[in-house]
């Protein structure tokens, strides 16, 4: 090879090296993209990485993706567990009782500032499909097409420029395709991009789509230890209306039928769930219930069987019903790496609180107990995140707005948010000994749906304390390394007494810094309470069986 020749090829080289540097560290500087994924009422225990047992006989292996491609949250909370306040929470950086929005009911404060205005004032175009659930009309985004109200699994209603349309099909589908479709035709390829997909399932009522209804039929999953508790000196615990074998309504809740070869619902107070069916959805769905509802008839189970067989068909009706949802943060992934975009995307998956899968007897949330306070947390960002990174430090929803801000570049704004950055944690500049020691957690929702008592607290990485408050006025206490299922309350232990002692003065502080008032300890009418009973007793009707 000639001289000339050789030169040119090493130039050729040289050129191509440069290019690719040039290219990194344009990568390098380009404010990522932010796709962030949340699912509502997903338990960690239905979470494959997390490694519950339930959830290895049903994983999930797309969102598990993201945390092989990046970093899955060991100690992720939220601040007040139930749907529209968390969302608020995500929104503004704000505790409940700064934001406004302290229990479902409530109407969001639109106006105020925003973490979607923040990042579209900065150039970001902005998006949420899905679920909204806090009244009114989006507001700092580009983009907007929301589920109306709580949602429907089959044919939902969705507002997209105010207008209301039914649209034929299974949500989780639905809310799927219309993300790739933004990402596909309305995407400004010139701007970063901040996606916010907002699923329903697996809400309540567990509806699975109908190409998974029996997905988990041959499944026996583990119920847990505690599904028939025995509830000592947790007097908030003993007087909810949230018990699997007690609460929940036949047909409603768990698909049951009225008699054998009858395909009518049981107790079913809310219809509209299946009336809004097609006739074509309906029979489909019936068919697959039928068998097994028959089944259930001839075996004609009673008293703790019957209890045992009720958690065995929720936590099959809800596991399948997240079946859809993996597979749509699969064709999300899939997009992005097909495209070119998931080296600039920070992905984030999480839910909108944790929930019940039979601890304690339970579904649903709303306590401060782990399976509901705790909610599952993974991200992604090749070059940034490592890859199957766990992150033990305490974090919270609070912390998202000022996260994804910070990911963004935006280091300055306009209000003051409640949360802390936790990007250092993801990119190794911060220790996670140094980040929190505390979270602080309050609910008010009472008196409402499951009748759970108001109550506040703060969680250490192994102590917690609470107090309920309202019609009652009890404390609780757990050593979250002895009793990780919390069923001890040690709040009369003197063991405990030093270390209650310290709790109760960091409760104070945490509560002065995050200026809770005495507003926030307000009781509700008796009479209020009193009629809620009656009302939810009418509700739930006699059980049919």
């Amino acid at each position: 090879m000639s001289q000339k020749f050789l030169l040119v090829g090493v130039m050729a080289l040289v050129c191509l090296s440069c290019k690719q540097e040039m290219a990194k560290k344009l990568l390098e500087n380009k404010r990522p993209n932010i796709l962030f994924i949340m699912s509502d009422d997903h338990a960690i225990q239905a979470l494959s990485a997390y490694g519950h047992p339930i959830s290895q006989l049903a994983p999930t292996p797309n969102i598990d993706r993201i945390a092989k491609n990046g970093a899955l949250f060991t100690q992720s909370f939220v601040t007040n567990s139930i749907c529209g306040p968390s969302r608020a929470v995500i929104l503004t950086g704000k505790h409940s009782h700064i934001n406004g929005f302290r229990q479902n009911g409530d109407h969001f404060d639109g106006n105020q500032p925003t973490l979607p205005k923040m990042l579209k004032q900065s150039g970001y175009q902005t998006t949420i499909v899905g679920k909204w659930h806090l009244h009114g009309y989006p507001q700092g985004f580009d983009y907007w097409k929301i589920i109306v109200d709580q949602g429907n699994y089959y044919n939902p209603d969705f507002i997209e420029n105010g207008d209301t349309t039914r649209i034929e099909g299974y949500a989780t589908d639905i809310i799927t395709r219309d993300a790739l479709s933004w990402l596909k035709d309305k995407r400004n390829d010139s701007l970063p991009f901040f996606l916010m997909v907002h699923h329903k399932a697996p809400h309540r009522n567990w509806m699975p789509a109908l190409r998974h209804t029996n997905k988990y039929d041959s499944i026996q999953f583990p119920l847990p230890e505690t599904y028939f508790p025995n509830f000592q000196d947790q007097q908030a615990a003993r007087e909810q209306l949230q018990t699997i074998y007690e609460d929940m309504y036949e047909g409603h809740d768990l698909k049951m039928t009225l008699e054998l070869d009858n395909v009518e619902l049981a107790h079913n107070p809310w219809k509209t769930d299946f009336e809004r069916m097609s006739p074509e959805q309906r029979k489909a769905w019936d068919e697959t219930y039928k068998e097994k509802n028959n089944d259930f008839h001839q075996a004609g189970l009673r008293g703790r069987d019957l209890a045992e067989w009720k958690g065995q068909r929720y936590i099959r009706d809800y596991i399948a019903t997240i079946a859809a949802l993996d597979e749509g943060v699969g064709k999300l992934l899939d997009y992005l790496e097909n495209n070119g975009l998931d080296e600039n995307t920070l992905v984030v998956y999480t839910s909108d609180q944790g929930f019940y899968l039979g601890e304690k007897g339970w579904f649903d949330k709303r306590f401060m107990y782990e399976e509901s306070f705790g909610t599952p947390l993974l991200m992604q960002l090749p070059g940034t995140i490592a890859p199957n990174q766990k992150v033990k430090a305490l974090v919270q929803n609070l912390d998202f707005a000022q996260t994804f801000l910070d990911f963004a570049g935006v280091t300055e704004t306009d209000f003051e948010m409640q949360g802390k950055s936790f990007k250092g944690l993801l990119d190794g500049s911060l220790e996670e000994d140094d980040f929190r020691d505390v979270v602080y957690y309050h609910y008010y929702d009472y008196p409402a749906f499951h009748m759970v008592k108001k109550h506040y607290g703060i969680r250490t990485k192994r102590y917690k304390l609470i107090h309920f408050y309202d019609d009652i006025d009890t404390w609780e206490f757990y050593d979250l390394k002895k009793d990780p299922k919390e069923m001890y309350n040690a709040i009369n232990d003197d063991v405990y007494s030093k270390t209650i002692n310290r709790m109760h003065k960091k409760l104070d502080s945490v509560q002065k810094h995050y200026k809770v008032t005495e507003r926030e300890f307000e009781k509700a009418p008796k009479e209020k309470i009193k009629r809620a009973y009656e009302q939810f007793d009418k509700l739930r009707g006699k059980p049919a069986l």
